[in-house]
């Protein structure tokens, strides 16, 4: 079981958050089709370290940026999205 340590509501079971996604830089510029299509549908699934988005559905309804180790499911850092 994943348990997020949620500022605002404490620590939650992950099924009350929504996944997002990895984050990872946008493409620079005017993109071409296959930067885009590499930025939106391709992943490199690497086991490690990775930064994540999630949405925390079935509580304060904020978004979260958390540090995750994707094997051990170690939660590193939590950052608050929007600053507050």
């Amino acid at each position: 079981m994943l348990v997020i340590e949620c500022p605002w509501c404490g620590p939650r079971n992950s099924s009350e958050f929504s996944f997002s996604g990895t984050k990872k830089p946008r493409p620079t510029g005017p993109p071409t089709p296959a930067q885009w299509r590499r930025y939106l549908y391709e992943q490199d699934n690497l086991a490690g370290l990775t930064r994540e988005r999630w949405f925390h559905v079935d509580g304060c309804r904020r978004f979260l940026d958390i540090e995750r180790h994707n094997v051990t499911n170690q939660i590193n850092q939590i950052e608050i999205v929007g600053g507050r």
